[in-house]
């Protein structure tokens, strides 16, 4: 990983090992750029924001688009999202003019503290609200579905939380932006474009027929298509980058 080299790098035996040869996703620079950007978007000076880099049009992911209007047309016109590592707010934002003419809408993201502290107090509405923990927002606010918007392969322990998820009952579980790939699971560091922000953190790749697997008995499988494009890490191997919709069995 040399100096000004930019992607997905090594095939680490730990979590705890991959984070010795990265910054982590606590570094405090990632909060202030996505602060100002999300602040920007917030004012009208911008339309869209992702991973702190803005944009002058909205860059729509439809696959996501089109399972939260299904949940929505499946209930009466109302939907309620928590969000879980949504950041200040970007996947609502992105979404928020092609739903907002719902009946009810709220959107419920849970983040690190630091976020959590900063969304409160500059950019949560009457729509856009922020919790610490999945318990604390769902003793608030009761949510249709789960959003695991490119944040479950930034988790140490995936599976565990993916159990957890499943045991608060949510009726859909949403993945979008998740990486997948024919080999066995695989943790590496990704190191961000400098023009973005100078970080770096632990990502997983998963195996595809392994994490279909872990749902079998509990969520059946509605609709999977690719979203954004897959990366090809340093040894060639090419992932993709998928959206999947997830409903509870009764």
């Amino acid at each position: 990983m040399s100096e000004g080299k930019y992607g997905f790098f090594g095939n680490y035996g730990s979590w705890r090992e991959a984070l010795q040869h990265s910054k982590g996703f606590d570094d405090p620079a990632i909060l202030e750029k996505v602060k100002n950007a999300s602040l920007k978007v917030k004012s009208g000076e911008a339309v869209y924001e992702r991973d702190s880099v803005l944009f002058d049009k909205v860059q729509y992911s439809y696959p996501l688009l089109t399972y939260l209007l299904f949940i929505a047309s499946a209930n009466e016109q109302k939907l309620s999202i928590l969000d879980f590592g949504g950041s200040l707010g970007s996947s609502y934002f992105q979404c928020r003019n092609l739903i907002s003419q719902l009946r009810k809408l709220k959107w419920n993201i849970v983040e690190q503290k630091h976020f959590v502290d900063c969304g409160r107090e500059f950019i949560q509405d009457d729509v856009l609200k922020f919790y610490d923990r999945i318990e604390e927002c769902c003793n608030t606010e009761s949510s249709d579905v789960i959003l695991l918007s490119g944040v479950l392969q930034c988790l140490e322990k995936p599976y565990e939380f993916l159990s957890e998820v499943m045991g608060y009952g949510f009726e859909y579980i949403i993945f979008d932006r998740t990486f997948f790939m024919d080999q066995p699971d695989r943790i590496t560091v990704q190191i961000v474009p400098t023009e973005i922000y100078k970080s770096s953190y632990p990502i997983w790749f998963f195996n595809y027929d392994q994490f279909h697997s872990f749902f079998n008995g509990r969520y059946e499988l509605i609709d999977e298509t690719d979203s954004f494009e897959g990366v090809r890490l340093e040894d060639g191997v090419q992932s993709k980058s998928k959206a999947m919709l997830l409903r509870k069995l009764s």
